[in-house]
């Protein structure tokens, strides 16, 4: 009888657990948060950006270290046992409702001013304020980013099914959508009548679009990464938690568009 990977580890480790070996990542990440962070605060207040520009180099080096070390114990070894990979599956589904809480922050300030409740607050968004149309580039980048999610569940079907070919060409589209989804928002910055130091209704804009942006950032990495790895033939129908973590974040960032076109763009438009 063939032993599985847990009886495996449990023979040899006696326990079915992953014991990380000590690494320098976790650190180096801390600081090109805090980096990229003081960056940005210094940035807002008419500051140069060289200093956020080195957080987020930073931090970016930071993921491709990072990763590449999961991936590779991910692919040998034997530390990924279904008990590390259901643990990891618990961790990204934590990780993603702690990032639904800092986007509630943001609709929090939105909705206190928008029904009102601030006593400073008289109109919202304020009469002299010229909207963005949510029919014309916001819409468009709608469909650009729901579109891209339909692509990833077609490229996965492809793993599903054997289908490497599929996989990949779905993962190409989607990251190419999401690209082009950043394109167009930079490019909507750019056409905003107001700016972000412009009122209440401004920086909540300007800090709830643009984390987004961010995020997306992040997960057009994260498919990157997924990418190379589909085209070196890492994803199987029965082992693919890289990819499937990957498609969890990619939907949670479609979902909080929706919110953010429905409130920010519909509604003021009314």
């Amino acid at each position: 009888m063939t032993a599985t990977p847990d009886a495996d580890t449990h023979d040899k480790r006696g326990h079915p657990f992953h014991i990380v070996d000590p690494s320098p990542w976790p650190l180096l990440g801390a600081a090109g948060a805090f980096v990229l962070a003081y960056g940005a605060i210094q940035l807002m207040h008419g500051g140069a950006p060289w200093i956020m520009i080195g957080g987020a180099v930073l931090v970016l080096l930071t993921m491709a270290l990072w990763w590449q070390d999961v991936v590779r114990e991910s692919r040998t070894g034997t530390n990924h046992t279904r008990r590390v990979m259901g643990g990891l599956r618990i961790g990204m589904g934590l990780f993603i409702i702690s990032e639904v809480m800092f986007f509630v922050a943001f609709f929090w300030a939105y909705f206190h001013n928008a029904f009102l409740f601030s006593p400073v607050v008289e109109a919202w968004p304020p009469a002299d304020l010229h909207v963005f149309d949510p029919w014309g580039l916001p819409l468009v980048n709608t469909l650009i980013l729901v579109s891209s999610g339909a692509t990833l569940m077609w490229g996965r079907g492809g793993l599903e099914t054997g289908n490497r070919r599929r996989l990949v060409r779905g993962l190409w589209l989607t990251v190419a959508l999401g690209a082009l989804f950043l394109v167009l928002q930079v490019t909507e910055y750019g056409h905003a009548a107001f700016s972000f130091t412009d009122g209440i209704y401004p920086s909540v804009f300007f800090m709830a679009t643009g984390f987004h942006g961010f995020h997306v950032f992040v997960g057009v990495c994260f498919l990157l990464v997924c990418l190379m790895r589909a085209r070196s033939g890492h994803f199987t129908a029965e082992k693919h938690l890289g990819l499937q973590t990957a498609e969890w974040y990619w939907h949670f960032v479609d979902v909080v568009w929706l919110f953010l076109f429905g409130w920010f763009y519909i509604y003021v438009s009314l």
